[in-house]
């Protein structure tokens, strides 16, 4: 599952919620177009680097759209003559500077029943591009939001890393100027969980140079660049290796891959575990239960704990010897 940084997508929302309070409401909406019939937002994946990774969901929904909102109409029209499709639609840019401008309109055309398809020139709508707003505002105003999936160039820099994916949080791009950047690294050291980023290739070794002194320079890291094109390339190593690999930075679009912080394990005295598993017991728990749920808790064997409550104490081994 994708996890956003809290953080990061709480700062999205404030930046957003005095403009969500602009948008028409639904009974607005449905009073000015006399319609209770809406269209529906469609949100399309597009591909990251192969024309050919676009399903046959997003071709035929390309072909049939009565309304496209692209982050560049260009490439858009690129991408339909690659996959043999025509646009018979009407093509609006959607970017992210006109994003606020367009998304009442965009709203007002799904109020009338009018099919909006959003697309972004590579990867998910909202991911780091244009998007986020006009699927909040949709679903706030009460319209049916659905998603086309496809590509993502956060999906992919992560499996082909080789960092742990069981849990990650994607962090966007990190800030631009020094101060700020070197504040959100120290806010994620001691994050456990794998991070994603998305950085400028002439930015890269400034990045990982800083992500070294924030996090160590021993901490794991994967540079993908150019995913799924023909130049694909990922440089894996340490943050210290990389930024030194990298200083001068890279050619092509870059999604950066940093290993989480690893857990520290906490001695656990016997006599404190083994009074925990007691209480426990004593509260109407079996032994055996107690016995797990503590040493799952607390990071120790199962067998050792077992052994030191039989025993009312004894010396437990620490719990960071593998062994």
């Amino acid at each position: 599952m994708l996890e956003v940084s809290r953080a990061s997508l709480g700062r999205e929302m404030e930046r957003a919620s005095d403009r969500q309070a602009a948008y028409p409401s639904i009974a607005g909406l449905n009073a000015e177009y006399g319609s209770s019939r809406h269209g529906t937002l469609t949100i399309a994946a597009a591909p990251i680097g192969q024309p050919a990774d676009a399903s046959a969901r997003l071709a035929a929904a390309l072909e049939a759209a009565g309304l496209i909102a692209a982050e560049d109409t260009r490439r858009v029209r690129r991408l339909a003559d690659a996959l043999g499709v025509r646009l018979t639609g009407r093509v609006v840019s959607y970017y992210d500077d006109v994003e606020d401008r367009r998304a009442p309109g965009l709203l007002a055309e799904l109020a009338a029943g009018q099919d909006v398809l959003l697309i972004t020139d590579a990867g998910m709508p909202g991911v780091s591009d244009p998007g986020y707003r006009l699927v909040a505002a949709a679903a706030q105003a009460g319209m049916r939001v659905t998603v086309l999936p496809g590509p993502s160039a956060v999906t992919t820099a992560l499996v082909i890393s080789g960092l742990p994916s069981d849990r990650f949080t994607f962090e966007g791009f990190p800030p631009r100027k020094a101060g700020e950047r070197a504040r959100r690294f120290a806010e994620l050291a001691a994050e456990p969980r794998t991070m994603v980023f998305f950085e400028s290739p002439r930015r890269i070794g400034v990045t990982l140079a800083d992500l070294a002194a924030a996090f160590g320079a021993d901490r794991r890291a994967a540079v993908c660049r150019e995913l799924t094109k023909t130049h694909e390339e990922v440089l894996r190593g340490s943050l210290g290796e990389l930024a030194g690999r990298l200083e001068k930075g890279v050619l092509g679009e870059v999604t950066l891959v940093v290993a989480g912080a690893p857990q520290q394990a906490v001695p656990v005295a016997a006599a404190d575990a083994v009074a925990e598993v007691l209480a426990r017991v004593r509260g109407g728990a079996s032994r055996r239960d107690a016995v797990a749920a503590v040493a799952a808790e607390l990071g120790v064997r199962r067998r050792d704990l077992y052994a030191a409550v039989v025993t009312d104490g004894g010396e437990m081994p620490d719990p960071r010897d593998p062994t």
